[in-house]
């Protein structure tokens, strides 16, 4: 039996651990300490989170980089880069189980907004999306490759998916080769207030013009934005990389500011850029933007997405 000193010694050593636990969350989620008076606000519309986790195993067959991509460490780059909010994307290591990222939702409200994915091939699919919105998730991404693996975007189990997607209110983001995007059109049309988010300008190679006008094709629905990243991946030349730049601007010619948003895709970015490179790419070095267009592509559309409200 413990005797009441030893008891009260193991009460308050429980109770510091969880008050270092707490204090811990609380500066993980907390803005910056005497942020620089010009800096402006910053939110990450896309990244990814993953950790080897025997409660949430990643699905058969997926082969995840070596080193874990953890929330906390997400939060870290974050508040080391005055970055105040971020999208995660459900990343492919984990198919369509989407309680890893749940778990990290439930774990750090507030900071987050979470992208979904589920099965498209699946007929119970919109009720699927129902209950993830219901979880706390925001947004659903489909992947439709480029061959005829992604075929089913022009399937018959489309319509009731996306229809469910405007009925909740809740976007669409598509990561899709630019060549597959005239598939989506009949989607959008059906569905006009629905919000259709297109992943890395749908990667188009620089030399490709004629492939470009797909996606600037799209600017004339006004439900669907663009998310910029990815620069680095486009571009034959060094940092900032001014030849993905001037493609840059004749998305940014069709779209215009309110519908463009910037992301880092971390972790994936890290084999070509550490994570506060790219937030000074986007932040100091797009200067075919006025201030007030870069403020819209920095924090306003994206909220305008996933209305986060700072």
């Amino acid at each position: 039996m413990l005797s009441r000193r030893r008891f009260v010694a193991s009460t308050v050593a429980s109770a510091m651990v969880l008050s270092s636990r707490q204090r811990m969350a609380s500066e993980a989620l907390a803005p910056p300490a005497n942020p620089e008076p010009e800096t402006p606000v910053l939110i990450d519309s896309h990244v990814h989170v993953f950790e080897r986790d025997a409660n949430f195993p990643f699905a058969k067959g997926a082969k995840p980089p070596a080193e874990d991509a953890t929330p906390e460490k997400l939060l870290e780059l974050m508040r080391a880069n005055h970055v105040a909010k971020a999208v995660i994307i459900q990343v492919i290591h984990y198919r369509w189980d989407n309680s890893y990222m749940a778990s990290v939702l439930r774990r750090f409200p507030g900071a987050f907004m979470g992208v979904c994915r589920v099965n498209p091939e699946d007929p119970e699919v919109p009720d699927h999306l129902s209950r993830l919105i219901q979880e706390g998730f925001h947004g659903v991404r489909l992947s439709p490759a480029a061959t005829t693996e992604g075929d089913w975007i022009r399937g018959p189990l489309m319509v009731p998916l996306w229809r469910r997607c405007a009925e909740l209110k809740v976007p669409m983001t598509i990561l899709t080769p630019v060549t597959r995007l005239p598939d989506l059109v009949p989607l959008i049309e059906a569905n006009p207030a629905l919000k259709v988010v297109i992943d890395h300008m749908a990667d188009c190679p620089l030399d490709r013009p004629e492939q470009l006008k797909l996606l600037l094709d799209l600017a004339r629905y006004p439900s669907v934005f663009v998310k910029i990243s990815g620069l680095w991946t486009q571009s034959r030349q060094a940092y900032p990389y001014m030849d993905a730049q001037e493609q840059l601007k004749r998305v940014y010619s069709q779209f215009g500011a309110r519908r463009l948003m910037w992301a880092t895709n971390w972790p994936v970015s890290l084999q070509q850029l550490p994570y506060g490179r790219i937030v000074e790419l986007y932040r100091d070095h797009l200067n075919i933007f006025s201030p007030e267009d870069r403020e819209e592509i920095l924090s306003k559309t994206v909220q305008r997405v996933w209305p986060f409200g700072i």
